[in-house]
């Protein structure tokens, strides 16, 4: 009986384990900022709001992907910022806060001035940052792995300085062949 329960102790674990999938190096906005200077590389900022059911799916479906996250983790600096939370941050000689932020609330708070420095209008919202930390582009809304792929991919090989018409991104959308599963 001990050994049955043993082992379904481990195979529980193990489960869990692999249930929890991949893991990105999240880091704050000062963290990449700081690790830019060191190694130039493009950053990956996720605006999320604690009660948003997209940004959980984000998190669940997307940034736990094996594909995803290896991607993320070699060719980006990740950072996870609360649209809607009380950090103070450091962007580009600027203090950034949220000034009307209510830790009582529950639910929808106000927006972080730095979520409507970059244009966040809608979460989940992850901005893509330059390896000067200058804006790339908001892209709205939950994407699956492969959706996704093409914004990691168009940005991390730089082709995202060749499309710059509407004709030419239809183009790349049409001719890019999703790897990730």
């Amino acid at each position: 009986m001990k050994r049955l329960i043993t082992l379904l102790a481990i195979a529980a674990f193990s489960l869990t384990g692999f249930a929890q999938g991949y893991k990105i190096n999240w880091m704050t906005v000062e963290e990449a900022l700081a690790a830019q200077q060191k190694e130039p590389r493009k950053i990956m900022v996720d605006m999320y709001t604690t009660w948003c059911g997209p940004c959980k799916m984000l998190d669940k479906y997307t940034f736990q992907n094996k594909d995803v996250a290896e991607y993320v983790n070699e060719n980006f600096y990740a950072v996870k910022f609360n649209a809607e939370g009380g950090a103070i941050v450091q962007f580009k000689d600027q203090t950034f806060l949220n000034p009307n932020y209510d830790a009582s609330r529950r639910g929808r708070n106000s927006q972080h001035q730095l979520a409507s420095y970059f244009g966040v209008s809608a979460y989940p919202t992850i901005v893509f940052l330059d390896e000067n930390a200058n804006l790339l582009t908001p892209v709205k809304g939950f994407h699956k792995p492969n959706q996704l792929e093409i914004y990691l991919k168009i940005f991390a090989s730089d082709d995202y300085k060749s499309v710059t018409t509407k004709d030419q991104w239809l183009d790349y959308q049409k001719n890019f062949k999703p790897e990730f599963n």
